[in-house]
């Protein structure tokens, strides 16, 4: 017993001993550390670029020629899918009677919001059809429509990412900021040296400029959905996924879908931009207008561009605020 007693207290004190260790670096320490790292790497790179020029630009060009030839097949598959898709929905848009689609454009209208909007949108349609740029306008819808899809297929499941992991978050934020804070027409650039001149390099700079909303709108609805409805919806034996897709994205919806919409706005705005490489559409009639100095042919071309642009962010409004009330209707 007097041994069992011994053994016991020794083990105790050797317990204590252990608890109460101090960590080998302070909590200040290590922030001194950081501090005086960041400052020497921040010295450093300072005065390499107070004293050289750094060819970034160069270097950026060395890498867009190196996947230009190392992936010059992968680029011609993209552009052969975007050309695709583009070419068969600017068909299927076309192919009945333009007045056919101003209807069908009204009804949609009138369904998803109201009789005034359906009137709009069909009498908007039908102004477009009458300024003879029908055609133009079809192209520039199956641009924009194309675009936004590629987009919301990439930017969702980053923004789900982002809003599950403060890593991926981390990471993302920065991209994000530069992909937003860039001008327009450096995207143009790469596009038309990776696909050419045409609809797909407008595509494909349209993704990139669209995209960051969906990703950022996204993470933001799933971080607010409630935490205690998530830990109650798992304490009931939810898996992960069944938790993300029953309850998560459904109460996050009315946040992603204003995401959608703000894609669907600036890949409005960027296919216009796009007209000027060959695109077509309402940019380039938009774009002959600014060279011949037409002001009746510049400004026909932005009226077609304001129809479009009120017909689609109404609807995707429309869609947001339906989540909105089916919720209402369920709680």
């Amino acid at each position: 017993m007097a041994d069992q007693a011994e053994d016991s207290a020794a083990f105790e004190v050797a317990e204590k001993r252990v608890v109460g260790k101090k960590p080998f670096l302070s909590r200040r320490m290590k922030y001194a550390i950081r501090v005086v790292a960041l400052l020497a790497v921040t010295a450093g790179l300072g005065f390499l670029f107070f004293q050289y020029r750094v060819p970034l630009g160069d270097w950026i060009e060395s890498i867009v020629r190196w996947l230009t030839t190392s992936l010059g097949g992968f680029f011609d598959l993209i552009s052969t899918i975007i050309k695709w898709m583009t070419d068969k929905l600017e068909a299927l848009l076309l192919w009945p009677p333009s007045l056919v689609i101003c209807a069908i454009f009204g009804l949609l209208g009138w369904w998803m919001r109201r009789l005034a909007f359906g009137a709009f949108a069909f009498l908007g349609f039908l102004l477009i059809n009458s300024m003879l740029l029908w055609k133009d306008a079809m192209s520039t819808l199956s641009l924009v429509l194309v675009a936004s899809i590629l987009a919301i297929i990439i930017g969702i499941p980053l923004g789900i990412l982002a809003g599950k992991n403060d890593t991926a978050s981390t990471i993302f934020k920065p991209l994000l900021d530069f992909m937003q804070t860039m001008p327009a027409f450096v995207y143009l650039i790469p596009a038309i040296i990776f696909f050419g001149i045409g609809k797909v390099p407008g595509v494909v700079a349209t993704v990139i400029f669209s995209m960051p909303p969906s990703v950022r709108l996204t993470e933001l609805g799933i971080r607010q959905v409630d935490k205690e409805v998530v830990e109650a919806a798992e304490a009931f034996g939810a898996p992960p996924f069944k938790v993300l897709r029953k309850i998560q994205v459904p109460l996050a919806m009315p946040t992603i879908m204003a995401g959608i919409n703000q894609v669907i706005m600036l890949a409005l705005s960027m296919v216009v931009i796009a007209g000027i490489v060959g695109a077509g559409g309402l940019g380039a009639v938009v774009f002959r207008g600014v060279t011949r100095l037409d002001i009746g042919l510049g400004f026909e071309g932005g009226i077609a561009v304001v129809i479009l642009a009120i017909f689609l962010d109404r609807l995707t409004a429309s869609l947001g605020q339906t989540r909105v009330e089916e919720r209402a209707r369920t709680a």
